[in-house]
């Protein structure tokens, strides 16, 4: 984009096209000057402790199922106690109402601590134990696709994105079935590489690496930068520079890498407003199917979307007009991107 446009979006409401979702944000930048009386989730720090008796994932603890965790000394990886999705569920199909249709899914899940830690989140982990973790999301992409077309690797960070254990983890969901959102990134990568013959995320990030206008961090395999179709206020995406469709192809130094630039975004999120910075993050890969040729238009990339607006008290909330139209957001992501560029890469705790 030019300049003045750029500048014109900046002064104005206005609409992005999201390419990979086929999708529409709200842009209204105006709004964050409006006054704030709603709701500020200011809780108190609590002070990391490294082991926490009464914690369900904690090494040498028992869970709600009676397991007794290992004494685990890296990741540890277990099957959930309580997954949405069944391995034995019977099955059976409704479609003779076409306003009625349904049918019952098959699929597991696992719980990936990250640390034998209680309190060491992503940001506050040695690259070393982030790269093991990389590692771990790896072989369990590798074994989970003998048997089901999707996995989906996630972490729900923090009370405000409804985490229910404290102790630093995230999960991993298989299904038989390819889930709605993955199934519209196939449809609009595939259309744009079968229109203009090119991977629509690779030629998206070469151009974002031209413009450096929503440039967060990069390195020499992988950018950090805020989609220019961001709709949380300051949602990043995570992007090989490379063609990557799977995590499995990727390289031992690419691995590295991707450790690097995973720690310097999520102590930039906790710098921001110096918290321990919530958010869902996610990965998005080729789908695990017979066909081979979606490969070459699928790319490999992580999505973080935290809920912080203006300060570790004040969240967005898609509500309204969000809910019920379109997604919407109150800042530019230009301005977001520079907000976080220039944060610290050392830890808030860490100069204490």
């Amino acid at each position: 984009m030019k300049k003045e446009q750029i500048e014109i979006l900046n002064q104005y409401s206005h609409r992005r096209y999201n390419p990979l979702l086929d999708e529409w944000v709200l842009v209204a930048p105006h709004r964050t000057k409006r006054p704030w009386q709603g709701s500020q989730d200011d809780e108190e720090e609590e002070i990391g402790v490294d082991y926490d008796e009464s914690c369900f994932l904690c090494p040498g603890n028992s869970r709600s199922s009676k397991e007794i965790n290992p004494n685990y000394e890296d990741t540890f990886v277990f099957y959930n106690d309580f997954p949405a999705l069944m391995e034995n569920a019977e099955i059976h199909s409704f479609r003779e109402d076409p306003l009625f249709q349904g049918e019952t899914v098959r699929g597991t899940g696992k719980v990936i601590c990250y640390s034998p830690s209680h309190s060491l989140t992503l940001p506050e982990l040695p690259i070393e134990s982030i790269e093991k973790l990389i590692n771990s999301w790896v072989n369990e992409l590798d074994e989970l696709s003998k048997s089901y077309k999707w996995v989906q690797v996630f972490e729900n960070k923090g009370q405000m994105m409804g985490c229910s254990q404290p102790h630093p983890h995230g999960q991993i969901w298989a299904s038989e079935f390819i889930p709605t959102q993955i199934n519209k990134k196939d449809r609009s990568q595939r259309e744009f590489f079968n229109k203009y013959k090119k991977n629509l995320l690779l030629d998206y990030v070469t151009k974002e690496l031209e413009l450096k206008e929503r440039i967060v961090h990069e390195n020499e395999h992988w950018v950090v930068l805020i989609p220019y179709w961001a709709a949380w206020p300051f949602e990043t995406m995570v992007l090989p520079k490379s063609h990557i469709p799977q995590m499995s192809y990727m390289n031992l130094e690419q691995r590295k890498c991707l450790a690097s630039i995973l720690k310097k975004l999520t102590v930039s999120y906790d710098n921001l407003f110096n918290c321990s910075f919530p958010y869902s993050m996610g990965w998005h890969f080729a789908p695990f199917v017979d066909t081979i040729n979606h490969l070459e238009y699928w790319q490999l990339h992580a999505t973080f979307l935290p809920p912080l607006l203006r300060s570790k008290s004040i969240r967005k909330f898609m509500v309204g007009y969000e809910l019920l139209c379109e997604q919407g957001r109150d800042i530019t992501p230009e301005v977001a991107a520079e907000y976080l560029r220039n944060t610290s890469v050392n830890h808030y705790k860490a100069r204490k």
